[in-house]
């Protein structure tokens, strides 16, 4: 009897998704409008993510470029991004804001790969729950009837390397990570 592993890739693949989107708020010692994502100002008598409220571009390397579409969001932009607490300055121009991002200390960088961290240590968890799902399934379909122990055996083992390729992708994104924080 064959076993269908489509929702266990589906949810490994997720895992890792949500993984990387994760990792890339995360600061680095450049600047990148990914970082301002989980910015969500006060405006029209709502939280809106920055990215529906403004263009968000890269000046250099430590800077970003933040245009608002109405003017008028402008100090509402800017005590949302001081309210995020990220650790970066924001200074308000004429026309937009100028994001600037500080060089990191030795003390900050090890707190960023400590929140890289926990946060694969956390996909790795999801992952292992992922794991328990399938076998329970696999189990459930092997009191049904109609498998073999040695067939149960070999599904087994092959949910156990989907789920171990899952732990290397994660672990690959962590040191991708970990060495932008170190530049």
């Amino acid at each position: 009897m064959t076993y269908d592993f489509s929702k266990l890739k589906a949810n490994i693949k997720e895992t890792e998704e949500w993984l990387a989107r994760e990792l890339s708020g995360v600061r680095t010692g450049r600047a990148t409008p990914t970082l301002l994502d989980g910015v969500k100002p006060e405006a029209y008598g709502t939280r809106t993510p920055l990215r529906e409220l403004a263009s968000v571009s890269v000046e250099d390397a430590r800077t970003l470029r933040i245009i608002p579409w109405d003017r008028g969001l402008l100090k509402t932009i800017e005590k949302g991004i001081t309210d995020a607490d990220l650790g970066i300055g924001v200074s308000a121009d004429g026309e937009g804001l100028r994001v600037s991002f500080p060089e990191l200390t030795s003390e900050r960088r090890t707190q960023l790969s400590k929140i890289a961290g926990d946060k694969t240590e956390q996909a790795k968890v999801t992952l292992r729950g992922h794991r328990t799902e399938a076998l329970k399934a696999l189990e459930a379909a092997e009191e049904k009837g109609g498998m073999g122990e040695d067939d149960v055996v070999r599904l087994k083992a092959e949910i156990q390397k989907l789920v171990d390729a899952g732990n290397d992708a994660l672990a690959e994104a962590l040191e991708r990570k970990e060495s932008e924080i170190a530049q």
